[in-house]
């Protein structure tokens, strides 16, 4: 099998990972600002996520929502998620416990499809209950190129180029498939039709699209990334055990799945030139908050899985829920960056990936996990900081491709 970069550079990212996550800012650290860059809460399939042709041994659940739209259970853990947020942000000084924020100081912007707009206004509940904290957003439908930027059709990208990127990090996709084969093996003997394989056949291959503004992936990865992420959706959901995988998804089977929904990412988000492409305009929105005066203290953005997977690539960081697949980032988890100061009164910036636990998510409950990163090349101290000049070079760099 070809030896693939994308385990090596997890296994490296994994060693930063601390061995305990926070709960709460450390006393001593006052921040100044905070960026999040967050995933939409938990919503009902997408059309399509089951690719036609996929098979199982029962009927799928019914659910509560629409198709792609985020659930009344969805809309609540975002909540309790948020209520848990406020917390963290009081202690971390960044604006009072309790009361309406100043507008100034809070600003929510999602993408403009319904469930992240609706995860904007069940956050915005949660974070600010009785004040009617804005969620700004531009009119639903219409392109956002800080979470979809190949969808704004940029004129620089080459998917040829991108193709070769992702072959390069990834191995192609034979190799992805291959170096999946216990999650796919898995995921046929939960969906338990009566005739294997359940889901669709089709070879592996990655190509430039027909359109020439995005890659198209084929083959095992992308007929069962879907399905694996439905089935964790029913967990989460809150659905009951009977019904999660027809009652044979266990949390540690889904937990396990979550690397067959991830693989995904090693395509469209986390090769090199996919990543500087998924990230520029949002790096563009970041480098603001963090250097502009009139920027708001805490700026949260509600985008997608993909958004939050590129980011993490630019930084060369994993993202971990506990519940979760390693890289698989977990609805309503994101990953934050902090403006801070140094011991010589430098300014320098801290991250954490912010999540709730897949039992949690499903339970609602009002709890939140706070787990450090560390940037490789740029950790300075027991708080791990990266000078603001330097994270910002980063940023810059990790994204060149998109600015040429």
């Amino acid at each position: 099998m070809l030896a693939s970069p994308t385990l090596r550079l997890t296994a490296a990212a994994l060693a930063l990972l601390p061995a305990v996550a926070q709960a709460a800012p450390p006393k001593t650290q006052r921040i100044e600002r905070l960026v999040l860059l967050m995933r939409h809460g938990v919503r009902a399939p997408l059309g399509g996520e089951v690719p036609p042709g996929t098979r199982t041994g029962e009927p799928w659940p019914r659910w509560s929502a629409p198709a792609e739209q985020v659930t009344p259970h969805g809309a609540a853990a975002l909540s309790a998620l948020a209520r848990a947020d406020r917390r963290w942000f009081a202690a971390a000084g960044l604006l009072p416990a309790r009361g309406c924020p100043d507008p100034a100081t809070v600003r929510l912007w999602t993408n403009s499809s319904p469930r992240t707009i609706a995860s904007g206004a069940a956050y915005a509940v949660g974070f600010a209950p009785s004040c009617a904290l804005p969620v700004g957003h531009k009119p639903e439908g219409e392109n956002d190129p800080i979470f979809e930027p190949l969808g704004a059709h940029p004129a620089a990208f080459d998917a040829q180029r991108a193709v070769e990127s992702i072959r390069r990090y990834s191995g192609g996709a034979d190799a992805l498939t291959q170096r999946h084969a216990a999650g796919l093996k898995l995921l046929e003997q939960i969906l338990a039709c009566s005739a294997a394989p359940c889901s669709p056949v089709e070879p592996s291959a990655v190509r430039p699209g027909a359109d020439g503004h995005g890659v198209d992936l084929k083959g095992p990865i992308r007929a069962a990334s879907g399905t694996a992420q439905v089935l964790m959706l029913q967990y989460l959901e809150g659905m009951p055990m009977a019904q999660v995988g027809w009652g044979r998804a266990t949390p540690a089977r889904l937990e396990a799945l979550g690397a067959v929904h991830g693989a995904l990412f090693d395509v469209y988000s986390r090769p090199p030139y996919m990543a500087a492409f998924q990230m520029a305009p949002t790096v563009d929105r970041i480098t603001r908050d963090l250097t502009d005066a009139a920027a708001p203290k805490i700026d949260v953005l509600i985008g997608h899985d993909t958004n939050v997977a590129a980011l993490a690539a630019v930084l060369g960081v994993p993202v971990k829920a506990p519940g979760f697949a390693t890289n698989d980032p977990s609805p309503g988890g994101g990953i934050a960056i902090a403006l801070v100061r140094a011991p010589n009164g430098r300014q320098a910036v801290r991250l954490w990936y912010r999540s709730q636990s897949a039992a949690d998510m499903r339970a609602a409950r009002e709890r939140a996990v706070w787990t450090p990163l560390r940037l490789r090349g740029c950790d300075e101290g027991s708080q791990h900081r990266c000078p603001l000049p330097r994270f910002l070079k980063r940023l810059e760099a990790a994204t060149a491709a998109a600015r040429s």
